[in-house]
C-alpha cells in the first residue's frame, strides 16, 4: 500500500513522521515529563572539524506545562528539539522524555494530499484505513478553524491554515510530547496574535506537554510556564523563568513586560559576554 499518492523518489518526509523510524538514544518517562540535565551535543564541520553545538543545556518540563527556549541564532534551540524526539545522540548529559515529535520551521505537507489527509497522515502509517483516518482528522478540522478546508490543497491555505494543519498531524501522531519549532515564525503579526490565542485554545482541549522554540521573548512569555534562556553557541542554560501569570496573557500585562524585560537583559548579557 502506497500511502504517499504519486510520491517521487526523493520527495521530502514530514520530520515528525520520520521521526517513527529513528533510534532513540532517551529513556522515556511514563506520562509526558521532560528531564534534560547538562545535554551535549557535537558535530562534524565540513573538513572534518568537531564543533560543540550544545555545552550543558538543562530544562524540565511537567505534565500539561509549556517551556519555551530562547536565545540567539545558531545557539542549538533546534538541535535541542532534535535531541529530546530522538533523532540525534548526545555526546552527554541525559535526557529523560515521553514520546516526542518534532514539527520543523517548514510546515512540510504533501502538496499532492489534500489538507484533510494530510493531517490524517500519522494515523493512516499508523495502519488506520482511510476512511477512519479521515474521520478522525475531521472531526478537529472545525475546532481548529479549518472547516470547509478540508479538500484543499497545500498551496490554496494561507500561513496560517498550513500551519495549523501542520500542528494537526502533529497532534495526531498521538504523542504526549510536542517540540515545536518556530511554529509561528514565518506569520505577520496579526495572524501570530490569532495563531497565539488558537493554540491556548487547543492546548486547553488536547493537553500535550510542549518544547516550543522561538526568537521571539514576548512569543515565550505569552504562551509558557517556563522559559528558558541559552547562551550564544554553543549553548548552556543561563536562566530559567518561572512564568506565574495567568492567562489570558497580553503584551501590555505589567507581569509580561517584567519578565520580558529580565529575558532581554539575560540575552543582552550574554550576548556581550561572547564578543
Amino acid at each position: 500500500m502506497n500511502l504517499w499518492g504519486n510520491a517521487r523518489e526523493g520527495s521530502e518526509i514530514p520530520t515528525e513522521l520520520q521521526a517513527r523510524a529513528q533510534p532513540s538514544a532517551r529513556s522515556q518517562t511514563g506520562g509526558g515529563e521532560i528531564c534534560v540535565h547538562e545535554l551535549r551535543f557535537s558535530y562534524r564541520a565540513r573538513g572534518g572539524a568537531l564543533r560543540e553545538a550544545l555545552a550543558g543545556v538543562s530544562l524540565r518540563a511537567e505534565r500539561g506545562e509549556l517551556v519555551a527556549l530562547v536565545g540567539p541564532s545558531g545557539c542549538g534551540k533546534s538541535t535541542l528539539l532534535e535531541l529530546i524526539c530522538g533523532l540525534l545522540r548526545p555526546a552527554g548529559g541525559s535526557c529523560a522524555c515521553a514520546p516526542a515529535v518534532l514539527m520543523p520551521q517548514r510546515d512540510l505537507l504533501l502538496p499532492w494530499l489534500s489538507a484533510l489527509d494530510n493531517a490524517a497522515l500519522p494515523l493512516r502509517l499508523a495502519g488506520a484505513t482511510r476512511a477512519s483516518a479521515r474521520a478522525r482528522a475531521a472531526e478537529l478540522f472545525a475546532e481548529l478553524g479549518l472547516d470547509g478546508f478540508q479538500q484543499a490543497q497545500p498551496r490554496e491555505l494561507s500561513g496560517g491554515m498550513r500551519q495549523r494543519v501542520a500542528f494537526l498531524r502533529t497532534l495526531l501522531s498521538g504523542k504526549p510530547v510536542l517540540c515545536l519549532d518556530e511554529p509561528f515564525g514565518a506569520l505577520d503579526a496579526i495572524t501570530r496574535s490569532e495563531m497565539h490565542r488558537w493554540l491556548a485554545a487547543t492546548l486547553a482541549r488536547e493537553p500535550r506537554t510542549v518544547v516550543l522554540v522561538t526568537h521571539d521573548v514576548e512569543e515565550a512569555i505569552l504562551l509558557a510556564d517556563r522559559v528558558i534562556v541559552l547562551s550564544p553557541r554553543p549553548g548552556r542554560s543561563l536562566a530559567v523563568i518561572d512564568v506565574e501569570l495567568e492567562r489570558p496573557r497580553a503584551y501590555a500585562d505589567a507581569g509580561v513586560v517584567a519578565l520580558r524585560e529580565r529575558a532581554l537583559r539575560e540575552l543582552t548579557a550574554a550576548a556581550g559576554a561572547g564578543r
